[in-house]
């Protein structure tokens, strides 16, 4: 009789030990849980009794404690002010949606707004992005199905909040493809907290940065899955959230130019394959498609040059793949002719007739903002408007330690552990210069698994474990310190509204200073509804969005001419031109001008009819205007907000 051996008598239940290996003596080993290119699963049938069942659960906890880190802590302001909406764009974000929600969605994509842009007006549909105002329009209806009444202003307040962590899941999708799901856990936990992310997605802060950082990355993610699985379904679905990512915010611009270098750089390593010509192809094709669909979009993305390199590329993979399926059909010198004659020849093709078509207009050429991302100093010369910004600004070396912390240098030893290890989606990785700090994180483990492995063989080593220790409490300080850091950022730097502000007395109770919504209700109760009111063009959205008024220059006016105007006005006597040079302050029925003005004191509740600063009251006479109000409280305290053209 043969006899059973402990393997042939298991081998029925080896399906239920997949990821257990079975060395010489019979005895079953475990592979290291987590690592790249290790197998679980299988098990009992509770989930929990497996260690892939333990590890789903670990993450989903760690993801959800990330989700609701990020959202506390961008509550700051809210917690000290109130729920308002924050700065200046993000007002005419809540006013368009306010109508969106009110009137439904083909009437604000016919939405002709005569409060801004006086006098021609703005069509706006067709002049933003509708992405922002439809996502928080969509929750808000879905919230009244329910029947969960909410107001529309507090979608808006905590929109990017709730992204955020939606942020952080799509930064552990994209890390996981990368490199493992440690990896991903600790990137996710990176960008939840990151002070750099959380300035553009506090409470309140109601701008297409809320959820287009979502978007990026969902996009990154889905496009690094389609080129390892080659599958249209996943290329597909990087078309639509491409299509989300355009109808969102401007910034897409960056997604198709760093896919197409993805590709071309690919290209230039030899790594072509059929995964990577079924991806690109379909993404293109797809997502040019579905991004003319937004009516501000329109056919920018075959006419304008920042879209040039996409099609480019595209060229090129088509002759590259016509030229590989010559291959086997050519002798090996007849190919490599053909080869080097035929992408020479393609790329010189599409680079003649990108010039071309520049150079006869039908394509426009590169903007003020693509030049000043090479020439720091070209805002300054060309473009002054544009320089005045202060995101516009260089970014200096210590904003990176204040926004990124200790992530400053896990960076870079990411990218050198992605370099290392290079692969077809981790190309993309180095290319695209992401959060892909967690590779840091995962070496370390796998550096501290191969010494305890080192540590049980050379036992009488006793300085093994101590390294260990050391290393694991270096990591878990950095860690702290990193915790820390953010959240003081995030509670001292990011978390204050501009239009209600705050001061300290010297036993360290707090002012609130909110003088500027009552400057604005001044204007919504004091002034006549059809009048015409001229501010610096940061107030412009502020003003239609809490007073209610028709502006002249607001964050988004196309005519420089009044732009210029409005900063001559306001930059006192020195500068103040002819009348001539103010036809939307002159060429109207009633031109009598006045001056709303406002201080930064929490006491400043003075009748409107005061004499205005020296300045503005030598502007408003060069001018030809006959009379200036202003609200002040203390000599030299006051600066001009607003201009308004009464009809009485």
């Amino acid at each position: 009789m043969a006899e059973h051996h402990p393997v042939s008598d298991n081998k029925h239940k080896l399906p239920a030990n997949v990821g257990a290996s079975y060395s010489g003596n019979g005895r079953t080993s475990t592979s290291v849980v987590g690592e790249p290119g290790n197998s679980t699963g299988g098990g009992l049938s509770g989930g929990l009794a497996q260690p892939a069942g333990w590890q789903s659960l670990l993450s989903f906890t760690i993801l959800f404690l990330a989700w609701l880190a990020g959202f506390s802590s961008r509550l700051f302001a809210v917690i000290r002010f109130e729920s308002i909406i924050h700065e200046f764009d993000p007002w005419f974000n809540y006013r368009s949606t306010h109508h969106l929600t009110t009137n439904g969605f083909y009437e604000f994509l016919n939405w002709f707004d005569e409060r801004a842009w006086y006098p021609l007006g703005r069509i706006v549909g067709g002049t933003v992005y509708p992405g922002l105002m439809v996502t928080a329009g969509l929750i808000h209806y879905v919230l009244n199905l329910l029947n969960i009444t909410v107001h529309i202003r507090d979608v808006c307040v905590f929109l990017a909040p709730v992204f955020s962590g939606l942020t952080s899941i799509s930064t552990f999708l994209l890390t996981k493809e990368l490199w493992s799901q440690g990896a991903g856990l600790l990137a996710a936990c990176f960008i939840a907290i990151v002070p750099g992310y959380i300035s553009r997605s506090v409470a309140g802060s109601f701008d297409n940065e809320g959820i287009a950082i979502f978007a990026l990355q969902f996009t990154y993610y889905l496009w690094v899955k389609s080129v390892k699985t080659g599958s249209v379904f996943w290329a597909i679905g990087c078309c639509l959230s491409y299509f989300y990512m355009v109808s969102a915010w401007g910034g897409y611009v960056f997604i198709i130019n760093l896919i197409p270098l993805h590709v071309f750089v690919l290209l230039l390593m030899q790594r072509f394959s059929k995964r990577v010509y079924i991806a690109y192809s379909t993404f293109y094709i797809v997502g040019l498609v579905l991004s003319m669909q937004i009516p501000f979009v329109g056919f920018q993305p075959i006419r304008t040059s920042e879209h040039m390199a996409a099609a480019g590329v595209f060229v090129l993979l088509q002759a590259y793949a016509f030229l590989q399926y010559l291959k086997d059909r050519l002798t090996k010198q007849e190919f490599q002719t053909l080869f080097f004659l035929g992408v020479s020849l393609a790329a010189g093709v599409v680079f003649l007739t990108v010039i071309y078509l520049t150079y006869t207009g039908y394509i426009a050429p590169w903007s003020g903002r693509f030049y000043s991302l090479w020439d720091t100093g070209y805002a300054k010369i060309h473009i002054p408007i544009i320089a005045s910004v202060s995101e516009h600004q260089p970014t200096t070396w210590v904003s990176f330690f204040f926004d990124l912390h200790i992530l400053v240098c896990t960076f870079p030893a990411g990218l050198w552990f992605c370099i290392k290890n290079i692969n077809d989606e981790r190309v993309f990785a180095t290319n695209n210069d992401r959060m892909n700090s967690g590779n840091l994180y995962d070496k370390v483990r796998r550096a501290k698994c191969a010494s305890t492995c080192r540590s049980r063989r050379r036992r009488r080593r006793a300085w093994g474990p101590n390294i260990k220790s050391i290393v694991t409490m270096l990591m878990l300080m950095l860690l702290m310190m990193l915790a820390v850091h953010c959240t003081w950022v995030t509670s001292n730097a990011y978390s204050s509204p501009s239009v209600v502000l705050a001061s300290y007395n010297q036993d360290g109770s707090r002012n609130i200073l909110d003088d500027f919504r009552e400057a604005y209700y001044w204007l919504r109760q004091n002034t006549d509804e059809h009048v015409r009111v001229m501010s610096w063009w940061d107030y412009g959205y502020q003003i239609a969005g809490m007073a209610n008024r028709t502006t002249l220059v607001d964050n988004k006016h196309v005519e420089q001419q009044s732009h210029s105007a409005v900063e001559s006005f306001t930059a006192g006597p020195h500068r103040a031109p002819p009348p001539t040079t103010f036809p939307r302050c002159t060429d109207v029925t009633a031109p009598r001008l006045h001056a709303t003005a406002t201080t930064l004191r929490s006491h400043t509740v003075a009748p409107p009819r005061f004499t205005c600063p020296e300045s503005a009251s030598e502007a408003c006479k060069r001018a030809g205007t006959d009379r200036v109000v202003s609200r002040r409280a203390g000599e030299n305290r006051a600066h001009v907000l607003a201009c308004y053209i009464d009809h009485n």
